[in-house]
């Protein structure tokens, strides 16, 4: 029985970081105009915001590969700023894992601004605050349960991610290879109790997760 390479485990736990904090910017902005405001292409802009949930996670990686590769004009945009391409890196990963979550830190979010009483914020904005203003002393204050239990769900997401991380990172060992893709090496050459030492550790991980966003979002006020 050799010894276990944490490194993936560790690259996980930076990716998931990463791509918690990422996710939460660009999904509760996404959440509050979804939440807030009312235009034309709404429902259809919800839709494509979802769709990482039912898409197969190789699909969601193909089409991140042709958004972020050499190509395209994101791509060139990185590789002009850094000096390298953001395909086949970790920072690849951190972007593959953030897209997984979206969709989870949108609808959780969305929720709870939702159920913020508007009567609250009408009366911050007749007192002079403004539009960032109300959101940033009033809802968010009152939606941050939900905006709490949806980093939480993110962070289990973005630990966990396989498919869309595979495509755009790829399993290159000690660079992108993340815990969850150290589980499928392990089991292909049979290093049964590498993969299983993994798997417990995840499992255990997105357990406890799981079990403190329930706590949260149960707990009376």
């Amino acid at each position: 029985m050799g010894q276990i390479d944490w490194s993936p485990l560790f690259l996980s736990l930076r990716v998931a970081v990463l791509a918690t904090a990422l996710v939460l910017v660009l999904g509760v902005g996404l959440a509050w105009l979804l939440a807030r405001r009312k235009f034309f292409g709404r429902e259809f802009l919800d839709a494509v915001v979802t769709l990482p949930l039912v898409l197969p996670p190789t699909v969601l990686g193909y089409y991140l590969l042709i958004l972020l590769g050499r190509h395209s004009a994101l791509g060139r945009m990185y590789e002009a700023l850094t000096g390298h391409s953001l395909v086949f890196t970790w920072q690849g990963a951190v972007v593959a894992a953030a897209m997984g979550a979206l969709p989870l830190v949108v609808k959780t979010s969305r929720a709870a601004l939702t159920a913020v009483d508007s009567d609250i914020e009408n009366v911050a904005r007749t007192l002079g605050q403004t539009e960032w203003g109300v959101f940033w002393r009033v809802t968010l204050p009152v939606a941050r349960r939900g905006m709490i239990a949806a980093a939480i769900l993110a962070f289990a997401r973005s630990l966990g991610d396989f498919g869309a991380t595979l495509m755009v990172a790829g399993n290159i060992p000690g660079r992108t290879q993340t815990a969850a893709l150290a589980i499928y090496d392990a089991t292909q050459a049979g290093r049964d109790n590498d993969a299983l030492v993994l798997v417990l550790i995840l499992s255990a991980a997105a357990l406890l997760l799981m079990y403190a966003t329930n706590k949260l979002v149960n707990r009376e006020s």
